[in-house]
């Protein structure tokens, strides 16, 4: 597979990366098959994170003999201040067994008040520049789910890798954020290039990223044949025809009247209740293993189901989401899994 120089990183890194949510439901045997598998697909870059349960961990057995200089590790904190990201950055390194990790991020710096809390004096970032002058970590990066919130943590000039969601659907980035990371030479991971599992068509979700060289999608990947399909798409390259385009049209409009985009603009709820994580049950149950997506669900939905109706959400929601009828819909949908899942 091509490789392309990941901005002023100097990193060379293959044009679709793996994402290491998918693979904690996995046995460790097998979760330690199937990134090896991607490796001999000439895939050079993993992305995982320190609260993947055991992700790092069957990533660091599974890259154990390759060439270090030849991967590109990229891992995450939502650690608040300097010392539990330092915390967290050492026990990145002996979960994945090496010496330095390529790119680490923030993770999920979505609000202001986190934004201020990380940048801030004895925030997380104090401890990200630590880590890079001891030689732990390389490159500074951040994730977001906010777009207002990404820009500006952009244009602090302090890091020089990214990652926020863009997919078909979740267009956003194309307007001011790729322009923006291409003024300022900042790498841009493509974060939920399947829209979180909610996208089923590969070939068009991977298509239409290719319009954006130099943007890395990392999709999350649980079986080996998901990263070959994937693979023949980008090395087919074929643009997008007009049928193609048409198809996704469909998809958009069917998908946006219950899409939440995760922008949190119907916050702050007057009853608390996280708005996004309900409306997005059906994605991390894709996404990370049940248990652990228990954990951020149930108690989301328990808030849920305070909801009365007051419609602010609703005034505030830039996507006209009917929020009140979809989360009455996804506490029926949560319900249900449950007792399939029991």
């Amino acid at each position: 597979m091509d490789k392309l120089e990941f901005s002023k990183t100097g990193l060379r890194v293959s044009k679709v990366g793996m994402g290491g949510i998918p693979i904690e439901r996995l046995s460790k045997n097998d979760a330690v098959y199937v990134v090896k598998k991607v490796l001999d697909m000439d895939i050079n870059f993993i992305d995982t994170a320190n609260n993947y349960s055991d992700s790092e961990e069957k990533i660091g057995e599974a890259i154990r003999g390759r060439k270090r200089e030849e991967l590109v590790i990229s891992s995450k904190s939502k650690a608040p201040d300097r010392e539990t990201l330092l915390e967290h950055i050492h026990l990145s390194l002996k979960r994945l067994d090496i010496e330095y990790i390529d790119i680490y991020h923030l993770h999920a710096v979505d609000t202001e008040e986190k934004m201020h809390q990380v940048m801030g004096p004895g925030g997380a970032y104090q401890g990200l520049e630590e880590a890079i002058r001891q030689g732990k970590v390389r490159h500074p990066a951040f994730s977001s789910h906010h777009i207002p919130v990404a820009k500006k943590l952009m244009l602090t000039g302090k890091f020089e890798v990214f990652q926020i969601p863009f997919n078909f659907v979740e267009t956003e980035p194309e307007k001011e954020i790729i322009p923006l990371a291409r003024q300022l030479d900042l790498g841009f991971i493509a974060m939920k290039p399947m829209g979180g599992g909610l996208l089923e068509n590969a070939n068009l979700a991977f298509r239409y990223l290719m319009q954006f060289p130099d943007v890395v999608p990392d999709p999350g990947i649980e079986r080996a044949e998901e990263m070959e399909e994937i693979v023949g798409i980008l090395e087919d390259s074929k643009p997008l025809t007009e049928k193609d385009k048409v198809e996704i049209d469909r998809i958009r409009v069917q998908l946006g009247k219950e899409f939440c985009h995760r922008c949190d603009y119907c916050q702050p709820c007057p009853q608390a209740v996280p708005i996004s994580t309900v409306l997005n049950i059906n994605s991390i149950i894709k996404r990370m293993a049940f248990r652990r997506a228990a954990g951020f669900i149930a108690p989301a939905v328990e808030k849920a189901r305070e909801c009365t109706e007051c419609e602010e959400c609703v005034e505030n929601c830039p996507y006209d989401l009917a929020i009140p009828q979809l989360l009455k819909k996804n506490i029926a949908f949560w319900e249900e899994r449950k007792k399939k899942t029991a």
